[in-house]
Formats: structure tokens, sequence, C-alpha cells
């Protein structure tokens, strides 16, 4: 049964922050806000947690995860970023935005894109994300959280500890969430590719 954590959006509690971020050290599967849509999360190196979130979401092996970072210099860890990419997306974070570069030696085998070696990488503009991983001191691994089937993702933290009540470990909510996922812009080629229009805007990509 998941751990349900009501938390204040511009104020989010120490304690649960504290609660929620303890349970991501030991293992658990969470449902968590972003300035896009809920998300769910583990920590980075998880296996198990991995593979939940393949199973409740059917993903295959092609699809690229994404490790939310609180920074840039977080970011930079997991990805190798020349300077005019650098620049890009830093203009362009915090916000809506998941970016896939290949990935650092950092990021586990399993995580990668087969064939490209890479990985998406995001910093969300969102006050609750942001502390979450400012107490966490590490990326989530993370995925939206759309279900098979379904054309846009749950926006309500009630209906998903509802539905998924036995298949994660807490939901976090700090109330609704859009139905918009992040834009994607692959930029492991060197240039601007825009993989999927969503929430954050294009004009700068184009």
């Amino acid at each position: 049964m998941a751990k349900y954590f009501d938390v204040h959006p511009e104020n989010p509690q120490q304690r649960v922050l504290d609660n929620v971020a303890g349970l991501v050290r030991t293992g658990a599967l969470i449902a968590y806000p972003t300035d896009s849509c809920f998300a769910l999360g583990c920590q980075l190196g998880n296996r198990e947690g991995l593979a939940r979130i393949r199973q409740i979401r059917q993903l295959d092996d092609r699809h690229h995860f994404t490790l939310v970072c609180q920074n840039f210099a977080q970011l930079g860890q997991f990805v190798q970023i020349d300077n005019n990419v650098f620049r890009a997306i830093k203009a362009a974070t915090p916000g809506s935005y998941t970016f896939i570069l290949p990935a650092t030696s950092e990021v586990p085998r399993q995580l990668l894109h087969p064939k490209k070696k890479t990985v998406g990488v995001r910093i969300p503009d969102h006050v609750v994300t942001q502390a979450l991983l400012a107490e966490l001191g590490e990326p989530l691994l993370s995925t939206t959280l759309l279900l098979p089937d379904e054309e846009e993702p749950m926006t309500q933290g009630w209906e998903i500890k509802e539905r998924l009540d036995h298949v994660v470990d807490a939901v976090l909510d700090s109330g609704d969430c859009g139905t918009e996922p992040t834009t994607v812009i692959d930029f492991s080629g060197g240039e601007a590719e825009i993989v999927r229009r969503g929430a954050g805007d294009t004009a700068r990509f184009e």
C-alpha cells in the first residue's frame, strides 16, 4: 500500500521531504509532481525500481529514461556536452524540457538507449521537485506517469494513490499537475532535433 504525502506547493514541509527522500534512498518507487505532469521516480542505481517502472508503463529497451537533476552542475556529471549545446540548454533551464545527450560512464548501462548510448536529462522548474532533489542530493531516475493505452497522464495525486496503490511505494502530491509532457530535444547528433513537442516552447530550437 502506497504512502500518501500531501505537501505545500510553495513551502514544502521539511519533514515530508525527509520522509520521501528516505524512502527513495531505501529503494522506493514514487509518484511525484513536476512542472509538466506527474512522474514515476526512483534512485539512479535502483534496478528493481527501474524494472517496476518498465512493468507499470510497459516500456521496451528503446525507451529513453530521464535523469531529473536539481541543477546544471549535477546534470553535467551524467552527459557529454559541448559549448554550443551547453549554451542552448543553459538558456532553457530550468523548464519543461528533456534533452537527449550522450551519457557519461556515471549512468548505469541499463538506462542507456541500446544503440545510441544516450540518456534523457532535465532540470524542472517546480518548487516541490527542486526541494526533493535538494534533499536527495542526486538525480531521480524518472519517466512520465502515463499508463499504457491512455492518452493523457493522471493529474490528481489521490487518483494516482487509488489506481497505483499496490505498484508504487509513495505518492507526493502538491496539487494539480498539467497533462502535457516535456518537450524533448535530441542533441546527441550535435544539432537540436525536436523529438516531441510538449510543455516547453520549441521556438528557440527551431
